[in-house]
């Protein structure tokens, strides 16, 4: 008898497509000539054990890059840089490079993500740039469960940063807004999953393990006007966008692993119609499961219409004492594991459970859990 297929809702690091898998997995066995083209001849080593100069590597790093402009839609204007730390790193980057004495950084504040980058711009703040940190709009006071509106920004800011999509709360900016001044976005995980604008962005960055690959490597893009802005002095080179850029991205050795499984899945996204095919499929998984939520009497979604993530879905048991929600909960999270759907546990920020339904995420995987959840509410 077959195992029954488990569909993983992991936040992240999360699925990568199959046809990923088998091609990664080559590689690791003996990378391509050329990459790893299919029918290009092997060069008798793993991609684990070259040198990250080498041609073959070469060639897999820049067909990466080339495929973050052409499948993401970063401008030309814009270097990609392909570096290791993650979004946390990147929360420290920004304002290293670019807070100047008396400076304005405008965040807006739409869940644990945005709030640990506005800690960060603070304790730089704090060790003597002598910038200001500016809490433009906050979510906080409703448990993060909207996008709050922008309001009219400094003119004399430095930048606006966002956080396009919030995991653990599941809220998302609906379109990348429009506004006066420089935008620094954090879109770790919602990128691709749509046509979002990253050209808006003077500088974006993004984590590759909820959609473009697996955890190590973080994918940033930057406006090359703003690489030639003066750096404070007192930042360390290798925490300088600019030596990055001049070293062509490798300035210390990368990620090369994660770096070839990025390239693949970015072919994967170009070979499957593009951010906008994603978009239609993302569309449609979401709101078949928000369609769930909402007509049930047993799950209360936590993020508002107006704001919904389309990449995590989050909501709570109701419908009973608060103790018995919390049995009822766990009664739950482990019938749907037993059933083959894992990951649904919620962030402890808001409990309950998380869907999170990335790019590769199958359509068959939302409609079992729809199923899953109208026959537990059905029972319970």
């Amino acid at each position: 008898m077959a195992a029954t297929p488990i569909y993983n809702f992991s936040a992240g690091p999360a699925i990568l497509p199959p046809e990923v898998f088998e091609r990664a997995a080559e590689a690791v066995r003996e990378l391509r000539a050329d990459g790893h083209a299919p029918g290009a001849p092997g060069i008798g080593l793993s991609l684990l054990e070259i040198s990250h100069r080498s041609k073959p590597f070469a060639a897999v790093h820049e067909a990466a890059i080339a495929l973050s402009h052409e499948v993401l839609g970063i401008p030309d204007t814009h270097e990609v840089l392909l570096l290791q730390g993650g979004a946390s790193l990147q929360f420290a980057m920004v304002p290293l490079n670019f807070a100047t004495p008396g400076a304005k950084l405008c965040y807006a504040d739409t869940g644990a993500w945005s709030s640990k980058a506005i800690k960060e711009s603070r304790e730089i703040a704090a060790g003597g740039r002598g910038h200001e940190t500016v809490v433009v709009s906050s979510a906080k006071q409703s448990g993060y469960d909207h996008i709050p509106a922008l309001p009219a920004l400094p003119a004399d800011a430095t930048y606006l940063h966002l956080t396009s999509n919030n995991t653990i709360y599941g809220t998302e900016y609906a379109t990348m807004p429009e506004v006066d001044v420089p935008l620094v976005v954090d879109a770790s995980s919602d990128i691709g999953s749509r046509p979002m604008g990253l050209e808006r962005a003077a500088i974006g960055y993004a984590g590759a393990q909820k959609n473009l690959g697996p955890s190590g490597v973080t994918l940033v893009w930057i406006d090359r006007s703003w690489l030639e802005r003066e750096v404070p002095a007192g930042v360390p080179n290798i925490l300088r966008y600019k030596t990055h850029a001049d070293a062509g991205g490798l300035f210390n050795t990368p990620n090369t692993f994660g770096v070839l499984v990025l390239e693949l899945v970015l072919e994967w996204v170009k070979a499957h119609g593009g951010v906008e095919a994603m978009a239609a499929r993302n569309m449609a998984k979401a709101d078949a499961l928000y369609a769930a939520l909402d007509g049930s009497s047993l799950y209360v979604p936590h993020a508002r219409a107006d704001s919904r993530s389309r990449m995590n879905v989050t909501w709570t048991l109701g419908g009973a004492p608060e103790a018995e929600r919390e049995a009822l909960t766990k009664r739950f999270l482990s019938e749907a594991a037993a059933a083959g759907l894992d990951g649904l546990k919620g962030h402890r920020s808001v409990g309950g459970c998380r869907a999170s339904i990335y790019n590769a995420f199958p359509v068959e995987g939302v409609t079992k859990l729809v199923d899953f959840m109208a026959e537990f509410e059905r029972k319970a």
